[in-house]
Order: C-alpha cells, then sequence, then structure tokens
C-alpha cells in the first residue's frame, strides 16, 4: 500500500529537479517497497530524454550497469546451493578459467608480474581478487592503449585482455571480477548467465523486463542516455553507450553478446525491487511466494566479506576517464567514519545512516547514475534511476539521499530527514 506522506514528498523532491532545466536530468524514476513487495512510494518523472515530449513511466527500460552485479551474484549462489560452483575452492576457479591461474599482475611501472595468491569465487564476489576497471583505475586505463579497454562494449575480449591490478587478497579495488564470476557460472552450468537469470530469478518471480537482451517492447520503453562533458556543466543527450545489446536482432547477433554479470542487464526499477523484496524476506518473494534462495545463503551475502579492509572505501577512487565517472573521495560517507563493510557483490553501511537506514544495509550503483539499497533490519528497499553521465551526478545522487529519506520519515524514523549532501560527489 502506498503511503501518501512518502509519496508526495518523493514527487515533490523529484519533479523539483526535473523540472528545473539548470539540472540537465530530463527524468528520474523512484521506487521505494516494504517487506510485503508493495510499493511505498513510486513515482515517474519528468520526459525521457532532453528535448523529448515522452514522459519518463514507470515502464521506462534503463540499462542498469551495475546494478546488474547483485542479480549476478544471486545467480552465483543459486550455483553454490546447487553444488555447481564453491566459493573457496581455487582449483575449481582454475579449472572451469584457466585463464585465472596464468593471469598476471600490472605493476606501477607497466610492468607484469606473476600472482602470489590464488583467486576464489569469494574474492571475486568481493572484489578482493586483484582485477580494476580501466575508468577508475589509471594504471590500467593506460596499459590498453592504444587499443584500449571498453567493458561497456558487451565484448568478453575486453575481460579476457585485462590483467590483474593487484595481488589477488592484498586490497579491495572495484573491477571484473563479477564479471569473471559469471564466466565461471556459464561454464560450470553450460547455460548462458542471462538464461540463468530468467530461469533462476526472473521467472520465479514474474518478472519480464529486467534482461540482458532486452525484447522489442522493451527498447520501446529505453530511456534516453545524456552526458555531462569534462569542463562543461550542461547535460546533453548523447548515443547510448551500452549498444550491442540494443543492436541484436538475429540469433548469430544475439549469440555474439557477452553476458556481463557486472553491467549488462537492462531492466526497470519497478521489476528490480522485486528482487530486493526476496532478500529482504530471506530470499522467498512476497509477490510469487517463489523461494530464489536459501535464508542461509541470503545471511552469507549480507555477511561482511572484508573485514581485514575497515575502510576500503575512503581510499578514494579516481576518475580515470573523466566522460565516464567523477572522481569519489568515498563512496559513503558516514559520520563517525565507522568500519565498512562488503557482502557476495554489494556494499554494506553497517551502521545506521543518515537517511533512517538500518544497520547492515546493502546498497548499490550503476555507472549511469542508478542507485539501490536494501535494508533487511528495517524492511525496506529501494532504488532511483537515470541515464546520465559521468557517475556521481550531484543532483541524482541528491535524490537518492532526499527519497530514500522520505520514506523513512513517513514510515516514522526519528532522524531520517537528515542531510544527506555529504554523499555528493564534488
Amino acid at each position: 500500500m502506498v503511503n501518501q506522506k512518502a509519496q508526495s514528498a518523493v514527487e515533490k523532491s523529484l519533479d523539483g529537479v526535473t523540472g528545473d532545466k539548470s539540472t540537465g536530468v530530463a527524468g528520474l524514476v523512484f521506487v521505494a517497497v516494504g517487506k510485503d513487495g508493495k510499493n511505498i512510494a513510486a513515482h515517474a518523472s519528468g520526459k525521457l530524454g532532453l528535448g523529448s515530449k515522452e514522459p519518463m513511466t514507470l515502464d521506462t527500460v534503463f540499462s542498469i550497469f551495475s546494478c546488474t552485479k547483485a542479480l549476478a551474484g544471486i545467480a552465483c549462489m543459486q550455483a553454490v546451493e546447487q553444488g555447481k560452483l564453491s566459493l573457496d575452492d581455487h582449483k575449481q576457479v582454475y579449472k572451469l578459467c584457466p585463464e585465472l591461474e596464468k593471469v598476471k599482475v600490472l605493476q606501477d611501472d607497466g610492468t607484469l608480474v606473476d600472482k602470489k595468491n590464488d583467486i576464489t569465487l569469494r574474492m571475486l564476489l568481493s572484489h578482493t581478487a586483484g582485477f580494476g576497471y580501466e575508468f577508475f583505475n589509471p594504471k590500467l586505463r593506460d596499459y590498453g592503449r592504444p587499443i584500449g579497454f571498453g567493458v561497456l562494449d558487451a565484448d568478453i575480449r575486453s575481460i579476457l585482455r585485462m590483467p590483474l591490478v593487484n595481488q589477488p587478497g592484498s586490497r579491495w579495488e572495484y573491477g571484473i571480477n563479477i564479471d569473471w564470476a559469471g564466466i565461471m557460472l556459464e561454464r560450470a552450468t553450460g547455460m548462458k548467465l542471462n538464461d540463468w537469470m530468467q530461469q533462476y530469478i526472473m521467472q520465479p518471480l514474474g518478472l519480464k523486463n529486467i534482461n540482458m537482451l532486452p525484447t522489442e517492447d522493451m527498447k520501446k520503453r529505453l530511456a534516453y542516455t545524456h552526458q555531462r562533458w569534462p569542463g562543461g556543466k550542461e547535460a546533453e543527450v548523447r548515443d547510448h553507450v551500452y549498444r550491442e545489446p540494443l543492436l541484436a536482432e538475429t540469433q548469430e547477433e544475439k549469440d555474439r553478446i557477452f553476458h556481463s554479470g557486472g553491467a549488462g542487464c537492462f531492466g526497470t526499477p519497478v521489476e528490480y525491487v522485486q528482487v530486493l523484496a526476496a532478500l529482504l524476506n530471506d530470499g522467498t518473494s512476497p509477490t510469487t511466494g517463489a523461494q530464489i534462495l536459501k535464508p542461509e545463503t541470503v545471511k552469507e551475502m549480507f555477511e561482511n566479506q572484508v573485514t581485514q579492509f575497515p575502510d576500503f572505501a575512503r581510499q578514494g577512487i579516481p576518475a580515470a576517464k573523466p566522460e565516464q565517472t567523477n572522481p569519489a573521495p568515498e563512496l559513503y560517507p558516514q559520520e563517525g567514519n565507522p568500519a565498512q563493510g562488503w557482502g557476495l557483490t554489494f556494499m554494506l553501511t553497517q551502521e545506521a545512516g543518515a537517511t533512517g537506514r538500518g544497520r547492515n544495509t546493502a546498497w548499490w550503483a550503476g555507472i549511469a547514475n542508478l542507485f539501490w539499497w536494501c535494508d533487511r533490519e528495517k524492511g525496506v528497499a529501494g532504488m532511483i534511476c537515470s541515464q546520465i553521465f559521468p557517475f556521481g551526478d550531484e543532483h541524482v545522487m541528491g535524490q537518492w539521499g532526499a527519497c530514500e529519506a522520505a520514506v523513512y520519515q513517513a514510515l516514522g524514523d526519528s532522524g531520517a530527514s537528515e542531510s544527506m549532501s555529504k554523499l555528493s560527489v564534488q
């Protein structure tokens, strides 16, 4: 049941941004659900794109980029439950992916050295295996040139070409780890990752609009992509960044698409939050009654996997490719600088947050400024979606914080209206 107080606050907040041309944010969609899977607030604000007359709707389809990672994590943990994958068996990793046994580590001087430690699926899912992203890591970006790396091209060759940037287990760094986890699943099961997701996640949850190969109907509802170019503040419409899955029509073309566990899905926020609702309920959908994960598996996913790195998200992320991301001095600032956590494919804010979110809330994002959170302590989850580059857009992040806070405030949690301005990436 929609909470009218939350709904009104969300509408006012979102419309204030999309209605102000100076923000450059054409449209936003926000959805929050409770443990019953029903909407607390849901609003589509603005237009599909700058200059477009078509309204943004709750059925608008977004490229969700790294919001895919949680879905890939669920898929891998389902395979663990079925005995097809092991979290801690490095020998299985090398049997399925011999490339990972031989992969070298890129040094600061551009040379490659042997890795000293073994890689496990758990390390891949917790971003401690040693891989990076070229848009966050200048060393990796430079190493890939003059050709360059491009993980947003639906081509497995970029993944296969990348060296490690750290010795396995030596630090946390965000990168192509979940892509490799997806490759492991495909080789262990003989199923393409998207096919697995459709059969074991989407169909049980009754979801028809989350897919790595968007249907013709989904393509018709696609949001425009926008860009703020380095050095300028005004946004403009640009070509879609992740085009290949949208262009593939024949089966031969579709077969060439890499099923990226790190960034490959398209979807609608109203359906994505239904996956989160299942996590709120220990792996069982409150809507369909289907169980996609066992309770003990969900518990494992929400346990901190990187206790040895309590400040991992304070190490800062540079804007190696400023057209794709702003620099991020800290991923989720919190008063008092509590220890930070990372579960199996998502960050954990281990202490209660300024918006009113509870302890051990999971959250993550997509590079075109999409953000989700899943608060199992208080039984609330939600998502805000845009399609604008670079990552860390202050207007979208501000709305994420404001709308999340509005939901908790409407539900009666004290302190939920506290400012979230710290989250804006400068």
